[in-house]
């Protein structure tokens, strides 16, 4: 009861002091309530959402999908592509300025690029094919490709961690691993690093010298990025309970993420909508680590597999409205080309916890001990974990059951060691939908071991079958490539595939025109 206390005094204070900062400034102000707290800021370094929506108020891309999914052109005003293919040169739209008052030059973009990838899936397959960029003037971005890639602008503009975020040389230029120590961007919006509060509140400013788009409609990430509002504030608020009663009393504007036991209240409460911004849904998943015992044996991955029912998870997540979510979810998203019945039958079939604790013990599990790590303070993974956590004890496994607050969580997901090292051994997340669509934006199924997304999967099949799809242009090809990396995936199981929620988000009714996606705070108005 004292550390629930505590929590709830600490969140009035949150709330009180920002409200009359605002009543003050007579700015349009805008507060926000995230998923999580925003303990990392740099989205390069890490694959957390709460960092990557943080990043697009911050910072601008080359690209950008619409709700199509689409690159469309955004920092460029447009390219050229010649020599079959193997030349690209981009243009930067003219006027574009950093926060600190240096104008975006190419090479600006270059060092950027480059540091995005060494992190990221897609852009590890665009520096495979790139044999150099440069810069051969401050508007000019010229890239120099091994073989064709038509997938750039696409890779340069998607919406998933890792983003391609622009920022200046001289932080583009910092090592990729290590978080960099400004947040300046050409976005929309300044963050104002005097009042962020670690584990409690975070401010972003308009951004005067921002240039948006001259044309076109905003879509996602496409379209003209006008600001509306003069302030945004994002607020922590961990207990679910008093988000809700401060969305309620107008003391904040907009929950990110409601638990499905509030919705009905929310549904019900005046003055107040609720909606689902992300028509490709959330795909959850148990991400092992592949370089420590016991998941590094695949058979032991297996075991486990079998051993999970998706609507029980999904259940504890989304509650019992089927509306919210779906099981029998493989490895790609539902609806997409890739998306097929191939070896299914692994997820959808009986639940047999004898059998797989057979299977546990056939593969050589020895009682290691397993460390899953469970962050309290994010509803929708800590009900994931819970219920994993749950079948770990139910199969035998050596639970230590490590419960921690988001943040940590992020930070020891780089970590390669050993559990008794600060390492661990699996951790629950999810994903958007539309990065599950196909293998080039999907970073958790790749097999290239230590340059894989945390979890560290080795397979030199997926691998070779993700290369395959991306030299090929037919639909039909790329399909039966579908099948065949959904059969191996269940053989290597980089990860076990938990299901798809789709999360309702709640804001005040003075505020409109959200973007569907993510939440993004471009276009939005107050009053």
């Amino acid at each position: 009861m004292i550390g629930r206390r505590r929590l709830l005094q600490a969140s009035a204070l949150t709330l009180s002091a920002p409200r009359l900062a605002g009543a003050q400034s007579g700015q349009k102000l805008l507060r926000f309530a995230p998923q999580a707290d925003l303990a990392i800021l740099d989205p390069i370094t890490t694959t957390g959402f709460v960092t990557r929506n943080h990043a697009f108020l911050v910072f601008d891309t080359l690209y950008g999908w619409d709700e199509q999914y689409r690159a469309q052109p955004q920092m460029v005003a447009g390219h050229t592509v010649e020599d079959d293919g193997l030349t690209w040169t981009m243009t930067l739209r003219e006027g574009l300025r950093f926060h600190d008052g240096e104008p975006v030059r190419a090479r600006d973009a270059v060092a950027s690029v480059k540091r995005w990838g060494l992190r990221d899936s897609f852009g590890l397959a665009v520096m495979a094919v790139t044999e150099e960029i440069t810069a051969p003037s401050d508007r000019v971005i010229r890239w120099r490709l091994k073989r064709p890639f038509p997938l750039l602008p696409d890779a340069l503009g998607k919406v998933g961690a890792n983003v391609a975020f622009i920022m200046p040389e001289r932080l583009a230029s910092q090592d990729a691993a290590l978080p960099i120590s400004e947040m300046v961007g050409s976005g929309p919006f300044r963050f104002v690093a005097s009042e962020r509060v670690p584990g409690s509140r975070a401010v972003y400013t308009k951004f005067d010298g921002y240039v948006p788009r001259p044309e076109g409609t905003p879509s996602l990430l496409a379209g003209p990025k006008q600001a509306y509002l003069d302030r945004v504030e994002w607020l922590t608020l961990p207990d679910a309970t008093t988000a809700a009663a401060a969305l309620r009393r107008g003391e904040i504007d907009w929950w990110e993420q409601p638990t499905t036991d509030l919705l009905p209240t929310l549904q019900r409460g005046r003055g107040i909508k609720v909606e689902v911004l992300d028509p490709t849904g959330a795909i959850a998943m148990l991400r092992f680590n592949h370089l420590h015992p016991p998941f590094d044996n695949p058979a032991i991955r297996r075991a486990v597999l079998g051993a999970i029912s998706q609507s029980d998870v999904m259940t504890a997540v989304a509650g019992n409205d089927r509306s919210l979510w779906r099981d029998g979810v493989g490895f790609f998203a539902p609806g997409s080309i890739m998306a097929s019945d191939e070896g299914m039958a692994a997820l959808t079939g009986p639940r047999d916890l004898a059998a797989s604790r057979r299977a546990l013990e056939a593969a050589g599990y020895k009682g290691e001990k397993v460390l899953l790590m469970a962050p309290t303070d994010f509803p929708a993974i800590n009900a994931m974990s819970e219920v994993v956590g749950d079948v770990f004890r139910k199969l035998g496994l050596n639970l230590d059951y490590v419960a921690m607050d988001w943040g940590s969580a992020l930070r020891r997901q780089a970590n390669r060691e050993t559990p008794d090292k600060g390492g661990y051994n699996a951790f629950c997340t999810y994903t958007a939908g539309v990065n599950q669509f196909n293998p080039a934006a999907h970073n958790f199924i790749r097999g290239s071991g230590l340059t894989a997304t945390f979890g560290w999967s080795t397979s030199p099949q997926l691998e070779e079958m993700r290369n395959r799809w991306l030299q090929s242009t037919d639909d039909e090809a790329r399909r039966a490539i579908g099948r065949e990396m959904q059969r191996q995936a269940f053989l290597d199981v980089p990860y076990a595939p938990l299901g798809q929620f789709y999360q309702p988000t709640a804001y005040r009714e003075d505020v409109s025109g959200l973007l569907k996606g993510l939440p993004l705070f471009w276009n939005v108005r107050r009053g």
